[in-house]
């Protein structure tokens, strides 16, 4: 990312000259680490970072965090020039707020030095390793949870070399502290991925398995290591150019390291964390028994309308999210699959109602301020849909009820998989199962109910009571058959 770096850098040494209301909550550089997070993306910054910083300054504790990338190498130079400084800009249609944010105890690239990375996972005062690093980095089956791992995962397992994956750093730090009986931990995954705490505690167990962790260890680990299940909400897109200009703006100095999001943010977390942890109620987060209504709800008329949106938009050549909710009658289409497919695919959080938690979600998803663009919202469709729709048409379906509108993103993901929007421009396919898509779609016949086989033949993606539903199958064939005839425009105004 370009930008002309001026005289003056955020860091340590002009946090007293910054505006008062954008300095950070607590003094950095002066909590020790107790917290690792792995994933040091936009989306932990503007997220979990800022929950750890209130609820340190709240009620404090030895909870700094050391933040580790598993590739950006200019990230963390950013963030080491800066001295773990970075500011988050709150952005709605008529405000921008930014403030620094101060939890960062350090920062470490993985690739350049994971020895160093599992050592630190080892360290006896981390207690709480928290976990954004998307869908496919997990290297778990999408829709059985089955671990599916690649060559470098297998070397991580089954060899001394250094680690390689984020599972292979996971249970190599491990493996470590329980050789040298460090203390409980609780490991957190923050991703959209079904039971997400189950589903890393399986990660887990599968991987000691493959490798063949000795008995005595894996008794350690099911005896100190906690797994809570998590619920995360904000959106945060990827920062541009024009994000670090407007924070430079706001603060007088340059940061290389700046992020925006929208003003809403949520994190529902089980409270199991048997070394303790920062009190993130504190500052607002939800600490409950059960985070499985909480997932799915956001899971399903969250996520999943935003992928229906993110390809609906890039077919009909729309650059971002806010823009495509522009599209006539794609409100209409959207408020029914919240009311129609969404709401009643499962039982919601008490007291919830899943009609109103969607208008706010789509209010949310029209922030003119957030361009999140359709492109990344549509990448790793293979890892991200069946969490999003396909359960939520496979829990229809058992209740014999149909599946109409939901089945409209999947036959939007297929268009969008064939690789070309309404006007014929060419469209990246963004995943890491993009080489058997591809070779599905090839080897198939050249029609809609061609392309649905091939798709729904994907047993690593497609639920099978999902992929043996003639309806569902009947149902997509019809959605992607209008969508290649018509294009999106006319696709929708024929629906309502």
């Amino acid at each position: 990312m370009a930008v002309t770096v001026g005289a003056s850098r955020l860091g340590l040494g002009v946090v007293r000259r910054l505006p008062a209301e954008a300095r950070p909550l607590i003094r950095p550089g002066t909590v020790p680490a107790g917290m690792v997070h792995l994933g040091l993306g936009a989306f932990h910054r503007a997220h979990q970072a800022v929950y750890t910083e209130q609820a340190v300054a709240l009620a404090g504790g030895d909870w700094g965090v050391v933040g580790v990338a598993p590739r950006n190498a200019a990230l963390v130079a950013a963030l080491s020039d800066q001295d773990n400084l970075f500011s988050v800009s709150t952005l709605s249609a008529t405000d921008r707020r930014t403030r620094v944010v101060g939890s960062l105890a350090g920062v470490r690239l993985a690739a350049a030095d994971p020895q160093a990375v599992v050592a630190v996972l080892a360290d006896p005062a981390i207690r709480v390793v928290t976990l954004t690093v998307t869908e496919k980095a997990y290297q778990l089956d999408p829709a059985a949870g089955t671990l599916r791992p690649d060559a470098d995962l297998v070397a991580d397992l089954t060899t001394d070399r250094p680690p390689a994956t984020v599972p292979g750093l996971l249970i190599r730090g491990l493996l470590a502290r329980a050789a040298a009986d460090a203390g409980p931990i609780a490991l957190v995954s923050c991703d959209n991925l079904p039971a997400n705490g189950r589903r890393l505690r399986g990660l887990v167990t599968q991987c000691m398995a493959y490798a063949g962790v000795p008995g005595r260890v894996v008794d350690w680990v099911e005896a100190q290591v906690g797994f809570p299940g998590t619920m995360v909400d904000r959106i945060v897109p990827a920062s541009t150019p024009e994000t670090l200009t407007a924070a430079h703006r706001a603060l007088g100095v340059e940061d290389l390291a700046a992020v925006a999001a929208e003003p809403y943010s949520q994190w529902v977390i089980e409270d199991d964390f048997p070394g303790g942890r920062p009190a993130w109620d504190r500052a607002g987060a939800v600490l409950c028994a059960d985070a499985g209504p909480w997932e799915r709800l956001k899971l399903r008329a969250l996520n999943g309308v935003h992928s229906g949106i993110a390809y609906l938009g890039a077919l009909a050549g729309c650059e971002t999210i806010a823009e495509t909710l522009a599209l006539p009658h794609l409100d209409t289409v959207l408020r029914r699959l919240i009311a129609e497919d969404v709401a009643a695919s499962f039982e919601p959080p008490e007291g919830v109602d899943v009609v109103g938690y969607g208008e706010q979600v789509l209010e949310r998803f029209g922030n003119p301020a957030i361009r999140h663009r359709t492109l990344q919202v549509a990448m790793d469709g293979s890892q991200k849909l069946p969490q999003r729709i396909l359960h939520t048409i496979a829990d229809l379906r058992a209740a014999g009820r149909p599946a109409r509108w939901a089945t409209l993103v999947v036959a939007a993901w297929i268009r969008f998989a064939q690789g070309s929007a309404d006007d014929g421009r060419d469209l990246p396919l963004d995943d890491p199962l993009a080489a058997v898509i591809r070779t599905a779609l090839a080897a198939a016949p050249q029609t809609p109910a061609g392309a649905v086989e091939a798709i729904l033949g994907l047993d690593e993606v497609v639920p099978p009571e999902v992929a043996a539903d003639e309806q569902v199958r009947a149902d997509v064939v019809a959605w992607l058959t209008d969508l290649h005839r018509h294009g999106v425009p006319t696709t929708l105004a024929g629906a309502v």
